[in-house]
C-alpha cells in the first residue's frame, strides 16, 4: 500500500534542513534503524554511515541469536544437530524462503553457501561448457576484479587462452555507463561463439542498475547461458530472478544484506536447471539428496534443487547474522524499501547536483530505474583530499580509483536528515 513518502516527488524537494526532518516523519521504515548497531562514532556529532554498499550495519538480534547457538553447542554438543533450538542439520533451510523473497525466486532456486567468488566458480563449472565453436564468455570491462579472475581461470583450466576467449565489453569512449543496447549488439556479434555471459545486476563503481530480463533475452537469443553478479543488487533493488529467466546468479551478504564481514554468500539456480540432475557440477556430501545422504554411498545423487551445488555442511555461526537481517527485510519488504530508496537517493542528488558543477561528475544514472541507492562522484582534482574532507566531517563513505567517492544511503537504517548532513559535507568538500 502506498505511503505518504511514496507520494513525494522531485518537484516537492526543498533544500532546508526542516524538509529533511519532514521526510523522516513520513518514513514508514524509520523504526528499523533501532534494530541495527549503526556505527556512529562521536556521540556529540554522530557519523553518517553511508557505506552499507561495502559493509552493512549489524542487526542487533545477531548477538542474541549467536549466544543461543553457542549455548546449544555448549550444552548439547553433537545432539545440537537435531535438538538445538534451531537444529543445525536443517539450519540453512531457515534462510531459504526469506532469501527467495529477497531476490524474487522460488525457495528451491536459492541457497546460502560459501562466498560469491566460490559460488561463481561452482556456477561456471556447470554453465560454462565450451564446445566446438562455442567457447567465448562475456563480461563487462571494469567488472570487480574477482569476477575477471574467476572467468579467466576457468577458461585457462579448459585449455583455452583467456586473452582470446574472455570477451570484455566496455562503455563507449569517454563514457562510464554501459549501454544495454551495446551488450545486445555484442551478443549478436558473438552469435554461436558465445557460451556464457556473466553480467552485473548493479555496477559496483558507478551504481548503474541493469535490466536482467532484457540482458538474459539477448544472451539466450544466441544460445548461450546467462548469469549475474548481484553483489550490489541483492537487498538494494527489487530483483526478480525467476521472472528474468536467467540461468544463475551469485551474490555476497555482507553489503546490503548486513550479514557481517566475510559473510556466507548466496546462489540462484533456475528451477529448470535444478531439476536436471544430470548437469555437470562439482559435488560434495551436502549437495547429495538428504533422503539418502546418511546411507554413505560413494555415488553422488544430487537433490533436485539449488541445494545440489552445496559442497559442505553450512557454517551455523556465520549464517546467524544473515537470518537476523533477513527477518528484518521480511518485515520491511523490498518494495517498500525500494520506494524509500528512490526518494532518498533522489533527494541526495537534488541537494548536491549544483555543487558538483565544475568539481565532480555524477557517474550514476539520473533515472531511478537505472540505479540503486548509491551515488558515485568522480572528482576532477584532489579527489583524495576531498574524500578526506568528507571523512573529517563524519561522512563514512568509500573511495575507488580513479577519484570516485561512493555514497550509499541505505533505506533500512539511514535517515533523510543524514542525507541532508552528507549533502552539506559534499558542498563543503567541493569548494575546499
Amino acid at each position: 500500500m502506498p505511503t505518504a513518502l511514496d507520494r513525494v516527488q522531485v518537484s516537492h524537494f526543498v533544500a532546508e534542513e526542516s524538509f529533511a526532518r519532514h521526510l523522516d516523519d513520513l518514513d514508514p521504515c524509520s523504526a528499523f534503524r533501532s534494530r541495527f548497531a549503526v556505527p556512529c562514532g562521536n556521540a556529540a556529532q554522530p557519523n553518517v554511515y553511508f557505506v552499507g554498499n561495502s559493509l552493512g550495519a549489524m542487526p542487533l538480534a545477531t548477538r542474541t541469536m549467536l549466544m543461543e547457538e553457542l549455548d546449544d553447542w555448549s550444552t548439547l554438543g553433537v545432539e545440537g544437530h537435531f535438538h538445538a533450538k534451531r537444529p543445525w542439520y536443517s539450519w540453512h533451510e531457515q534462510v531459504r524462503e526469506p532469501l527467495a523473497r529477497l531476490v524474487g525466486a522460488k525457495p528451491s532456486e536459492v541457497v546460502a553457501m560459501n562466498s560469491l567468488t566460490t559460488n561463481l566458480h561452482l556456477m561456471l563449472t556447470t554453465f560454462y561448457r565450451p564446445e566446438g565453436n562455442r567457447t567465448k564468455i562475456l563480461i563487462e570491462k571494469g567488472a570487480f576484479p574477482s569476477d575477471i579472475f574467476a572467468l579467466r581461470s576457468h577458461v585457462a583450466a579448459r585449455g583455452l587462452d583467456p586473452d582470446v576467449h574472455v570477451i570484455e565489453i566496455a562503455a563507449r569512449v569517454d563514457e562510464w555507463l554501459l549501454d544495454e543496447t551495446d551488450i545486445e549488439a555484442e551478443c549478436e556479434r558473438l552469435g554461436d561463439t558465445l557460451a556464457c555471459a556473466v553480467l552485473p545486476g548493479v555496477q559496483y563503481r558507478t551504481g548503474q542498475a541493469f535490466d536482467l530480463a532484457r540482458l538474459t533475452r539477448a544472451v539466450h537469443a544466441v544460445g548461450a547461458t546467462c548469469g549475474f553478479d548481484l553483489a550490489h543488487a541483492a537487498g538494494n533493488i527489487d530483483v526478480q530472478l525467476t521472472a528474468s529467466m536467467c540461468d544463475f546468479a551469485v551474490w555476497c551478504s555482507y553489503k546490503y544484506l548486513n550479514a557481517g564481514a566475510g559473510a556466507v554468500g548466496g546462489c540462484f539456480v533456475a528451477e529448470r536447471h535444478g531439476r536436471d540432475t544430470s548437469l555437470p557440477r562439482l559435488a560434495g556430501w551436502w549437495g547429495n539428496d538428504p533422503t539418502t545422504r546418511f546411507q554413505m554411498s560413494d555415488r553422488f545423487i544430487p537433490v533436485a534443487s539449488a541445494d545440489a551445488w552445496q559442497l559442505s555442511n553450512p557454517p551455523i555461526l556465520s549464517l546467524v547474522p544473515l537470518l537476523a537481517s533477513l527477518q528484518i527485510f521480511d518485515e520491511a519488504t523490498i518494495p517498500v524499501l525500494r520506494r524509500k530508496s528512490i526518494v532518498m537517493t533522489g533527494y541526495l542528488e537534488y541537494l548536491i547536483r549544483d555543487a558538483l558543477r565544475g568539481h565532480a561528475e555524477l557517474l550514476t544514472p539520473a533515472s531511478a530505474s537505472r540505479r540503486g541507492c548509491q551515488l558515485s562522484l568522480l572528482f576532477k582534482d584532489n579527489a583524495r583530499a576531498r574524500f578526506g574532507a568528507l571523512t573529517a566531517a563524519g561522512i563514512v563513505c568509500d573511495y575507488r580509483e580513479p577519484g570516485i567517492v561512493r555514497l550509499a544511503p541505505t533505506p533500512l537504517y539511514n535517515t533523510f536528515h543524514e542525507v541532508w548532513r552528507a549533502a552539506q559535507a559534499v558542498k563543503s568538500a567541493c569548494v575546499s
